[in-house]
Parts: C-alpha cells; structure tokens; sequence
C-alpha cells in the first residue's frame, strides 16, 4: 500500500477514533483491489449514534474526501453522491455538490516538509461537518503518532480547519 493510501486508511481511522472517544459508534475500513501500486484507494468510514451492523462499502455518501485532484480523472469520486453530500476536496474544484476545500498539500509542506495531506484533511472534514470536535481529534492523534510528530500533525489539523472553505 502506497503512502498517500496509507494515509487515507489513518485518516479514516484517526476520525472513527475520535467518534468513539466521544460515545458514538464508528468503523472505518479500507477497500482494496486487484490495481497496481500507486492505484487510487477507497477508505470508507461511518460514524453514527447507534450501533453500526452493516459491513460493506457506503455506496451514497454524506461526506466524500478528495486527497489529490487526479482521482477526477482516473474515475468519478462523486459516483453515488446525493444532493445533500459534501465533498472535502484537496485544492479547489467545482462540483455540483456542496464542496469545501483546503490547500493541503501547501499546509503539509509548510508544517511536515512533505506533501502528507492525510491530517490536514481531517481538519478540513471536521470544519466541513462538525461530526467530531477538533480537541477529540487532538486526543485521537496520541494513537497514532508521538513526541514532536504528535505535536506537528495536531498543529496541521488546527490549520487546515482554519483555512477550509465552503463554495
């Protein structure tokens, strides 16, 4: 699994993480095919205030998550999207949805030295929805990362969830 895969499935993770510290129910899982490597990955996550029975990917989405504008491209991310679905976009885009975007590869650049967007997507999600507060995500992160990492990746979150607009 590549890295910006990889980093998809955490973020996915980090906020079904982060639901559960605040007494809801999530599960977040990745979906993975036959592609080569480098090939786009679904990561499908569901957050909910019941228990959640179903196990199998979520074919019309609140929410959908655009790390790298390519994936325009290589195939329709908005399959399935309903009228009222937002898309969280990497970098400006027009879509006839209600969409919010963040300059995440810049921020990550800026915070990290690399082009790591998974984080600063998580900002940008919770500014867009509200589903998790951005201090339960803080708390979520300790799984996931440590030391002045921990401290650069909570960093990238807050900034990604002050520069996210809505089009």
């Amino acid at each position: 699994m590549g890295g910006a895969a990889r980093g998809m499935v955490t973020a996915a993770q980090v906020l079904a993480t982060a639901a559960i510290l605040e007494g809801k129910y999530a599960q977040a899982f990745p979906e993975f095919g036959p592609e080569r490597r480098g090939a786009p990955v679904k990561s499908y996550l569901r957050i909910s205030d019941r228990p959640i029975y179903i196990r199998e990917p979520v074919l019309h989405p609140d929410v959908i998550v655009v790390a790298d504008q390519s994936l325009f491209g290589a195939e329709n991310p908005l399959e399935g999207a309903k009228d009222t679905s937002i898309l969280v976009v990497n970098g400006v885009y027009k879509a006839p949805i209600k969409t919010y975007y963040v300059d995440a590869t810049t921020l990550a650049i800026k915070v990290l030295g690399r082009p790591i967007v998974n984080t600063a997507l998580i900002g940008a999600v919770v500014k867009a929805t509200g589903v998790v507060s951005l201090g339960t995500v803080a708390e979520a992160l300790k799984k996931y990362f440590t030391g002045r990492l921990y401290d650069l990746n909570v960093k990238l979150v807050e900034m990604a969830y002050q520069e996210t607009v809505g089009l």
